[in-house]
Formats: C-alpha cells, structure tokens, sequence
C-alpha cells in the first residue's frame, strides 16, 4: 500500500535533503556501537580508522579517482575555502620567489557567493591584492569562453561551477579544460561540484581539475559532512591545523557518525537500486513542464532544459500572476525556492538570471522546483495537482481585483471607517514573526490580530479572535501581501474587507516600528 502523501509536499532539495534511512541508521550504529576514535590505537580505535578508510575508497570508486586526495571535510564552504586558501598559498610563494603568477582571479558570474565570498575573503587576509573578475555567461547560463580566453593570461586561479544550484545548467567542463590547455595555462582550477554528485559525471581521472568540493546534505546525507578532492600534485595549505588527522591535511577529530552517514548514500549509488535513474527524473521534469504549460500561461523556462540537471526546473510567470505565485504555492503547501526575498519590502531579484541577461520581472519572480534522486512517481502527480489547484485559485483571485482600488484605505479613509465601524478588525498577513517583532497591538493603541498570508490563500479558519461578519482591514509591510489577501478573501465572497494603502511603512504615524 502507498503511504499516503503529506499535507506539505518537499520540492526544494537543491536547497537541502532529508536523510536516507539507511544513511541515518549508519550515523546511529555509530554513535552507539562504533563510536570509537580513528586516532586511537585500540580496538573500537582501529574498527572507527577501518570505517573511515572504506567510505573513503568507496568515495574513490563512485567519484573514479584512483589518484588524488579525498579528504572529510564538514560541507562544501569549507572545502570551498580550503581550496582557495591553498590555491592563494601557492600563488603567493611563486611570487615570493620571483616566478610568473597570474594577477586576477575568476569565478562565474553565476557561481554560489560561497566562491567570490572566499576569494575576497583570503585576498584580503594574505595581502595579494589581486584583481577579482566575475566571468560573464550567455543567455543559457555557459561560460563566455571567448572572455575565457582572453582573460587566461592574467589568471591566477578559475572557479567554475559543475552545476548551477538555481538554473540547474550542467557548465561545458570540456569547453573550458580545452581553452585552458589551449593557452597553456599554469592557473589552478576550482569546480564546485555541490549539485553535480551522483548526476554529473566530471570525468576527475582525465581532466586537470584542481579542487573539487562536495556536501553531503544535498544527496541524503546529514548536514555537517562534506568531501574535498584534490587533484594528485595540487597544492594544498591545511585551513585548520592541529592533531593532524586526515593526514594532516584537515585536523580535529573526525565526524564519524557523518562519514558513516555519507558512505550509506554513496553505497546507494554504487548499488544502484534505491535512486532513480537520470532517465526517469527527466520524465517527472517533462511531467512537471507540461503541467505548467497547460497551466500558466506564458510561463518561462529561464534555463534550457536540455543543458540542466533532470532534477531542477527554473520558471518565471509573467504580470500579477506570477508575483502572487510565491504566496500560492506555500498556501497549497508547495516547499518551492523563490528566486526573491519574498519577506523583504523590495524584492531582490535573482543575481543568477540576472547574470544570464533575464528580463527584470523574470529575475524577480523566478521560482525554482528541485527533484530528488527519491522522489517517487506519486509525488510529482501530487505536485502537478497541486500547480493546477493554484492556477484555478489565482484566476479567481484575478478577477477579483478589479474591485480593489476601492478597497484601499489611505490614513483618512481608515480613520472614517473606525469612527463608522468602530468593530473594524486590523489584521496583520505579514509572517507571524514579524507582526510579534513590530508590537503592533500595542503601537495601533487598537486590537490586531496575526493573520498570515498562507494561511489566509490555504482558507485555514478565519483569524482567531475575529468574530464572523465584523469588518477587516488588511495590512502588511508594503501593500503587496496585503492585495493578495483581499484578492483571496473577496474572490471566497467576503464583502467587507479593505487594505491599507502603501502598508504600515507609508504610515509612520499608525505604527511606530514598522520594519
């Protein structure tokens, strides 16, 4: 029988992972029976080093790297800075010693800010002074090779993405090798390859990657556990020093219920039999696409599917629709990726689409659904149903806000409406943490009650306290969750709802923190 689905459907697991069971009861077993220190020269001791040494072989077989140093680090950032930290380190003893050394350093300009973040981070710290320069993409999100090329001369170090954690784009690793080998290059090569394991394969026996970080999280693996692969000849500087373990190349004591942890998940991917197959993800993407075609009209695709991961669909849905969209899908209990700051006054669009020359209202209200190596065929018909439920609801939504202009009641008009309706309701559809942080109750100097805006698009209950029939007005930050709720309320027939206009930041003399 198939376990019934869950009220919130999980489509996000670009972002992170819930951890396999087989994963979970390896990091248990243990921390209960095998908890000993690899360091350690006695039994439990040597039984925790024959642990660690198998995960590590077996990271070895998965990834295809004979040669090379595979090092247990606590996620990507971490190797991340390890990388760049050794890179940095040889650069400046070339200098010192007189030798010929690039003078910027590359990064893509679609990489995570983990990767300029670093570079700047350890420029600064070592005194380089070096040049950063964010490496432009085209339209799909690839590599602008000809800038590639041009640049190579002056570079130092390259970082590049295996795989794009908000587009999905899979980079050209071949194209790129090819232009560094072209030119004769001597700059290091960093791939954050963080979205790239067990989908991507990168090839490390053959290429002349340097540096490759990976996080456990993002494949079923707790979070706290990572690897770091370091090409055979790579320089390398310990970024924690200490009781020399990892071979001296990542000190403290290990995280073995993490390792253990990890090498359940790429024992999976040995086997086989507990992921699906790239082939069947890109049918639940095509599924999802389609959906979404029938759906939403003039929908966006701002990546092409043919050069991104199965498991990522990046879209955008063009005027009103698609900047209620967001709001929507966590009302029908859709866990999605905004490519915004939803909670923020103004939105931010996305530096990624932005990067890749998207439109602006593309950037802004982007929304990226993730796939996992798990999900299941009645998961993606949940989700489908779901995405239709709120294309139907938004359309209701839609043709109720004709009428909205004449809802929305500036100082005066609110004034007026309390001395007429002096019952009048004030409810906050802000997030519950925000309406508490703004003590709105105490600055109107009347009630207000917490209504968030989810739970007004779900239909969950009126807001508490609120007697049926009394007149409400609707408030938020800026105006925008506001509309959006009234929209939903009138659309369900409420008559006596109005908003306030601009939201509490235009009202300085309503509300004295609004933040």
């Amino acid at each position: 029988m198939t376990a019934p689905l869950p009220t919130s459907l999980y489509f996000d697991f670009n972002a992170t992972s819930p951890v396999l069971p087989q994963a979970a009861e390896a990091a248990l077993h243990t921390m209960l029976s095998a908890y000993g220190n690899p360091s350690s020269s006695h039994a439990s001791g040597r039984q925790a080093k024959a642990l660690l040494d198998a995960v590590r072989q077996r990271a070895r077989a998965v990834l295809n790297v004979p040669q090379g140093e595979l090092i247990f680090v606590s996620g990507a950032t971490e190797g991340i800075q390890t990388a760049v930290l050794s890179a940095l380190c040889a650069v400046r003893a070339r200098r010192d010693a007189g030798l010929p050394t690039g003078r910027c350093l590359v990064y893509g300009a679609t990489e995570h800010k983990a990767v300029p973040q670093s570079l700047a981070h350890w420029n600064q710290l070592l005194g380089l002074g070096l040049e950063l320069r964010a490496l432009p993409v085209d339209a799909s999100g690839q590599h602008d090779l000809a800038t590639l090329r041009a640049w190579l001369p002056d570079t130092a170090l390259l970082c590049t993405m295996a795989a794009n954690n908000e587009t999905g784009v899979v980079s050209d690793l071949d194209a790129i090798e090819q232009a560094l080998n072209d030119h004769g290059s001597p700059a290091l090569w960093l791939v954050d390859g963080v979205q790239a394991l067990g989908k991507v394969d990168l090839k490390l026996a053959q290429r002349r990657i340097d540096y490759v970080p990976f996080s456990g999280h993002k494949l079923h693996a707790p979070k706290g556990i990572g690897l770091l692969y370091v090409r055979a000849g790579a320089p390398y500087t310990p970024l924690i020093a200490g009781g020399g373990q990892e071979g001296g190349r990542r000190s403290g004591t290990e995280n073995m219920p993490g390792v253990a942890a990890l090498g359940a998940v790429l024992s999976a991917l040995q086997q086989g039999d507990t992921f699906c197959s790239l082939r069947t993800l890109r049918g639940y993407r095509e599924q999802i696409r389609a959906c979404l075609e029938v759906n939403f009209p003039g929908v966006v695709f701002n990546a092409p599917l043919a050069q991104s991961l199965p498991t990522t669909l990046n879209f955008s849905v063009p005027g009103p629709v698609g900047s209620a969209l967001t709001a929507w899908l966590d009302a029908a209990g859709l866990q999605v990726s905004a490519g915004s700051a939803c909670s923020a006054a103004q939105a931010q669009p996305s530096f990624v689409l932005q990067a890749m020359g998207c439109a602006d209202w593309q950037a802004r209200s982007s929304v990226r659904l993730s796939l996992s190596l798990c999900t299941q065929p009645e998961q993606v018909a949940a989700l489908c149903d779901r995405l239709r439920d709120c294309a139907r609801q938004l359309a209701l939504s839609a043709e109720a806000a004709g009428a909205a202009s004449a809802a929305v009641l500036d100082a005066e008009a609110l004034a007026d409406l309390w001395a007429r309706q002096p019952e009048t309701c004030l409810v906050d559809v802000r997030d519950a943490d925000e309406h508490h942080a703004c003590e709105a109750v105490a600055r109107w100097g009347r009630p207000v009650v917490s209504w968030p805006l989810p739970e007004v698009l779900g239909g969950r209950a009126p807001a508490a306290g609120v007697p049926e029939g009394v007149p409400l007005v609707l408030f938020c930050r800026s105006g925008q969750r506001s509309a959006q709720a009234w929209q939903a309320l009138r659309a369900r027939g409420h008559a006596a709802v109005w908003q306030l206009a601009g939201g509490v930041q235009a009202h300085p003399q309503l509300v004295a923190l609004a933040i």
